[in-house]
């Protein structure tokens, strides 16, 4: 069976950087259900409320969810020159799938059309000056990354993971794939890490803990940081207000700032190493 890296899709194109947009980080995960959605939207939404200028593009073609964790189903404009127009929503230039076929009904995509899809919501949308560009990406290791990886130059990825050793087994995947796309992982972060008691404040490993520091050290990544399991965080996502609306003295929010902040750090220094990109003309 042939790796999904030498697939028969369309022939690798050459990186294009997208003109006013700084960095673009991707936000993976080998399987489904740990939270990638969650964790890249509210993000987006800290790297905003920290006054960066911040685009979200959701390239979940299986699962749109942004639009709901957003609250938001405007449809995007078409401006001049068939550009679209992102809407706007908490600070954050939105585009998502689900702005194109909102409600239950499935996309059934194969490879060549998610591909053209991901191309035109990278080139055609108008993001204007955006210091992160968030992707998030379908959970796995298939088409959608790889054409992601061959349209623009990304700037690093973020694997999330829950503790439990079904999913390290699956981010190690994850970790594996960008590496072998030349994609440098600016670290892993372990989703429902712990539970702290309303009762006795003490804090219960429910999936276990620790999985996600011990797979990043092994891989030689950083550990971005760990999520605790806490309703308010999925009352944020399932209500359309995400936790870090509440700001980053918020209990319930505390510990996805101090990941975005960590997220700010990484990315500056793959940028200082990456050193100045001569353009000839």
């Amino acid at each position: 069976m042939s790796s999904p890296l030498h697939s028969h899709g369309p022939a690798p194109a050459t990186p294009q950087p997208l003109p006013g947009v700084d960095s673009i980080i991707a936000v993976g995960s080998g399987k489904g259900g740990v939270g990638k959605t969650t964790l890249a939207v509210n993000l987006a939404i800290a790297l905003a409320r920290m006054g960066f200028k911040v685009g979200l593009l959701d390239a979940d073609v299986y699962g749109p969810n942004v639009p709901t964790m957003l609250g938001t189903t405007v449809a995007p404009e078409v401006i001049q020159g068939d550009r679209i127009l992102p809407p706007e929503r908490y600070g954050l230039k939105v585009i998502s799938v689900g702005f194109l076929s909102p409600g239950d009904k499935p996309l059934v995509w194969r490879g060549p059309m998610l591909h053209s899809i991901i191309k035109q919501f990278l080139g055609q949308v108008a993001w204007g000056q955006l210091e992160y560009l968030i992707i998030d990406l379908p959970p796995g290791t298939g088409d959608v990354v790889i054409s992601l990886v061959q349209t623009v130059p990304l700037s690093g990825a973020i694997v999330v993971t829950t503790p439990s050793d079904v999913s390290l087994q699956d981010a190690r995947k994850a970790i594996e794939m960008f590496k072998q796309v030349k994609v440098d992982v600016l670290g892993v972060v372990e989703n429902m890490s712990y539970f702290v008691c309303p009762h006795c404040h003490q804090e219960i490993d429910i999936f276990s803990k620790g999985g996600g520091e011990r797979t990043a050290a092994q891989f030689g990544v950083p550990f971005l940081g760990s999520i605790e399991i806490d309703p308010d965080i999925r009352k944020g996502g399932d209500s359309g207000q995400p936790v870090v609306l509440e700001g980053d003295q918020s209990p319930h929010a505390r510990s996805l700032f101090k990941f975005a902040r960590h997220v700010v750090d990484r990315a500056s220094e793959v940028k200082a190493t990456e050193g100045p990109v001569i353009e000839i003309q």
